[in-house]
């Protein structure tokens, strides 16, 4: 394991963050750690990197006991937080240069990795920019750049593509799995489910200070009752034919609005067959038909029965 975190406990006063709160990340995982504001996720990454005290468990990375002076094993580890952290007065060179510098003090092997990270983020073109003239998908692109420059074993990131354009979360999310497949563990935090989907090869979903699901992706969504999701453009359809869509196996909920018919299902393999099957033999006419499996968000609201973004 590159991180183990048993039975954590953080109070700040009568307030308990952090209850008994386990996590365990794979070497070679992608580990993601979803959670709505005020879970826990921020307190749980500070303790794991030593930048908080805790009241009761253990914490171990990368096989070491975590401590504040812990500093062989933090010079193994990459932190990308969501608040970018870089001088603004330095060219996007010199930063990288500055903070592979607080862990590779050899000048020659520090001034290839920096060339190497800058060609990884793809910021050739602006090694001489200052970061108050860089855009915002730029700016976190230098971010990660500075974080991961000293090619750490563990990354651990916060929210890093906050505020970014599409392009420059596509770019962010592939430079990710780059580096996994480089043989990099990786702890990501994120609000946007599609990013968690996407990379994710393991997820924790924890509330109130606890992990209150495990699993991958796919397991995650074959815990909850939330199933498939059927849309079906269709006219005119009366309250009956309602009525006997409801009635077959698996259906939970059944919505008819301006001639789109939505079928929420829960379980079931063969769904939309039964529901083309049963409109076929009414012979009704109808359009374009989907299907839709459940999302990480439909289990993140089914599970905590909060929005992400709460």
């Amino acid at each position: 394991m590159v991180i183990e975190v048993s039975n954590l406990v953080k109070r700040y006063g009568d307030r308990i963050a952090l209850d008994h709160f386990n996590l365990n990340v794979a070497k070679g995982e992608i580990f993601g750690l979803l959670g709505p504001n005020g879970s826990g996720k921020t307190t749980a990454i500070n303790c794991i990197l030593a930048l908080l005290k805790y009241d009761k468990g253990s914490i171990r990375v990368l096989g070491t006991d975590m401590t504040p002076d812990a500093y062989e094993v933090k010079r193994r580890i990459g932190v990308v937080m969501q608040n970018v952290a870089v001088f603004e007065d330095l060219t996007v060179q010199e930063n990288i240069q500055y903070f592979c510098g607080l862990y590779i003090p050899e000048k020659q092997k520090r001034d290839t990795l920096v060339q190497e990270a800058i060609a990884f983020t793809g910021l050739e073109d602006y090694v001489k920019t200052k970061p108050k003239k860089l855009s915002g998908g730029l700016l976190r692109r230098l971010n990660i750049a500075c974080g991961i420059a000293h090619k750490p074993q563990l990354i651990i990131l916060d929210e890093p593509t906050v505020a970014v354009d599409p392009q420059s979360r596509s770019n962010i999310l592939e430079g990710i799995r780059r580096l996994n497949r480089e043989g990099t563990s990786v702890l990501y935090t994120s609000h946007y489910m599609e990013e968690i989907e996407q990379i994710c090869t393991k997820i924790a979903i924890m509330d109130q200070g606890r992990v209150i699901a495990l699993g991958t992706k796919e397991e995650l969504k074959s815990m909850i009752k939330t199933g498939e999701k059927i849309s079906v453009e269709i006219q005119g359809l009366a309250p009956e034919y309602l009525a006997s869509i409801r009635a077959l196996p698996h259906v939970e909920r059944v919505q008819y609005d301006k001639d789109r018919l939505e079928i929420h299902c829960s379980g079931g393999r063969h769904n939309l067959i039964e529901v083309l099957h049963d409109l076929s033999e009414k012979n009704l006419s109808f359009g374009r038909v989907y299907s839709e499996p459940p999302t990480l968000n439909d289990v993140f609201l089914e599970i905590t029965g909060k929005q992400l973004r709460d």
